[in-house]
């Protein structure tokens, strides 16, 4: 149901980029900004983890109760993308602070600066996620892509109760079923015959991993910051699900509705609605990161086209509650 990708630009630099497939036209998404030292909870159970923010962030909401996609000032940047297999294990019997997995982005774009921090402080995991139904009544399943300036990249999946992380600058592509380690084994498969000569066309999470796959290898790594971001936007569109479009034996394929793309070393945060004529973005370097600031919105499909840096565009805006809370 969704894509990311994290493409080396010429320069050396990475942008990464996730398409967000979803079967609910209706959910509701909006840009929001969050300063650095809020103080923050799990949002759910008796003993939800507590933290400070660390960083300021702009993140994208879904349902206006999760976080799905989140940036913060060091460039780190989370997408957490559909993922039908995950278990997070029972709250009640592992006896760790509890956090609603509509926080779960949130929670690494706010405490950490790396990749590699973020795993490290994985190793000992300090809560269990809990997931509730969706208001749509779907299962709150999912599994998160971490991304950094640096290159470096891992894949968060929980099975059968249990934390499976795959690190490394190596893991550019995720989408969704089957889990990560099959995914890799079928892409693994597809390279030996060579997208030269032929690809899987369906717009189901295997096929869709193996093409953009070879899309990303086979994109040039383009030196202008301008073709950088284009050349990301052309392979998300390329990969995208037509608006409409759905397998009714597989219930999980849903349309592309937008589509993020983030620009780790301009700091930079560009969106695009299916069903708007333009793209804009946010500059982290125009909006108000400072401890006590005001936390921001901005509502993506609102009365006014928005095109361009829209930074001034932005509202104050009470925070929304984590789902489940």
């Amino acid at each position: 149901m969704c894509t990311r990708i994290k493409y080396e630009t010429g320069t050396g630099t990475y942008i990464t980029a996730r398409g967000m497939d979803w079967n609910d036209p209706t959910a509701t998404t909006n840009l929001w900004v969050f300063p650095k030292g809020m103080e923050r909870d799990g949002g759910i159970g008796e003993s939800p983890v507590k933290w400070t923010s660390k960083y300021g962030s702009i993140a994208t909401s879904f349902y206006e109760a999760a976080v799905v996609d989140g940036m913060n000032e060091k460039g780190l940047v989370a997408n957490v993308l559909y993922l039908v297999e995950s278990d997070y294990g029972d709250a009640a019997k592992t006896g760790r602070p509890t956090l609603s997995i509509g926080a779960w982005a949130q929670y690494f774009v706010d405490n950490f600066a790396t990749v590699a921090e973020s795993v490290e402080a994985m190793k000992d995991e300090p809560f269990t996620v809990v997931a509730p139904v969706l208001p749509n009544g779907r299962a709150a399943a999912g599994h998160m892509a971490l991304s950094d300036p640096s290159g470096d990249s891992a894949i968060l999946e929980y099975l059968d109760g249990k934390l499976v992380i795959h690190h490394g600058p190596e893991h550019a592509v995720m989408t969704n079923s089957p889990t990560y380690d099959q995914q890799l084994a079928l892409n693994a498969y597809w390279e030996l015959i060579g997208g030269n000569n032929m690809l899987p066309g369906t717009i189901n999470a295997a096929d869709r991993f193996v093409r953009v796959s070879y899309f990303l290898k086979s994109s040039p790594k383009y030196k202008d910051p301008v073709m950088a971001v284009a050349s990301v936007f052309s392979q998300m569109r390329a990969i995208g699900v037509p608006l409409g479009m759905e397998d009714p034996d597989h219930p999980n394929i849903s349309a592309t509705l937008w589509r993020i793309v983030a620009d780790h070393d301009a700091r930079r945060f560009y969106y695009e609605s299916a069903i708007r004529p333009s793209v804009f973005w946010v500059d982290l370097d125009k909006v108000n990161l400072d401890p006590g600031a005001d936390v921001m919105k901005l509502e993506t499909l609102g009365s006014k086209i928005l095109a361009g840096e829209v930074s001034a565009e932005f509202e104050p805006a009470e925070p929304f509650k984590w789902l489940g809370a």
